[in-house]
């Protein structure tokens, strides 16, 4: 599986483009914003012969689904979001307007209910999906065993953790899903997450004091 990593947005949002030997791709939380955003985007994927077949998302708050209805326009991909983070999609426009970022539209209607799947598939390559909510009812974490890779969107950073003061964000919940759902799958993970840069999930042992705190037991979590 290759991976190319993308930041667009005012937010400086990660937006990943996954692709194997078959050429098709998916696109992971896409957050190209602009024309100038959307024609990088487009260009590596049609200089590279991808065929884009899904926009797959790891919760849905705005900066990560502003490129989606441009994925849907110029490739018809599927679009795939937790129906739990429905009242975030629709959310899309007023949610930027708040940083100043012009939308035309929100996001697309969900194709595909990601809460109501344990995978998801493109060319030869299955990605494991993980429920992570706490920074978002609907949140997710992508994982492909097989090269260790981990999308995490913004349920974990690195060190650090998602946001839990927005609406449907809180604190107990995310740090269940992290420590119960992703730290026990070994120090080797590689962590991709939706801002900043990658980690290991053992680096995050060590280091991220909210991960440290919860798992020494010196927080009721």
């Amino acid at each position: 599986m290759k991976i190319a990593k993308f930041v667009f947005n005012p937010i400086m949002e990660n937006t990943y483009l996954l692709w194997d030997d078959t050429k098709e791709c998916i696109i992971i939380d896409a957050g190209n914003c602009n024309d100038y955003e959307n024609t990088q985007l487009a260009s590596y994927i049609d200089k590279n012969e991808l065929k884009p077949v899904m926009a797959v998302n790891t919760h849905g708050h705005f900066d990560h689904l502003l490129g989606v209805a441009f994925l849907k326009e110029r490739y018809g991909v599927k679009f795939a979001l937790s129906a739990k983070d429905e009242y975030n999609r629709a959310a899309v426009k007023s949610g930027a307007s708040l940083f100043c970022i012009t939308v035309a539209q929100d996001a697309p209607q969900i194709d595909i209910d990601l809460d109501t799947l344990d995978c998801i598939t493109f060319g030869n390559t299955t990605l494991n999906i993980i429920k992570t909510p706490g920074h978002t009812p609907g949140g997710i974490v992508l994982y492909e065993p097989k090269s260790g890779q981990m999308f995490t969107g913004d349920t974990l950073f690195q060190e650090s953790i998602g946001r839990t003061d927005l609406p449907g964000g809180d604190y107990s919940t995310l740090m269940h899903s992290i420590i119960d759902n992703i730290i026990p799958l070994g120090d080797q993970i590689i962590i991709h997450p939706g801002h900043g840069d990658k980690s290991t999930i053992g680096h995050e042992s060590l280091y991220n004091s909210f991960v440290v705190e919860a798992i020494n037991g010196e927080v009721n979590y």
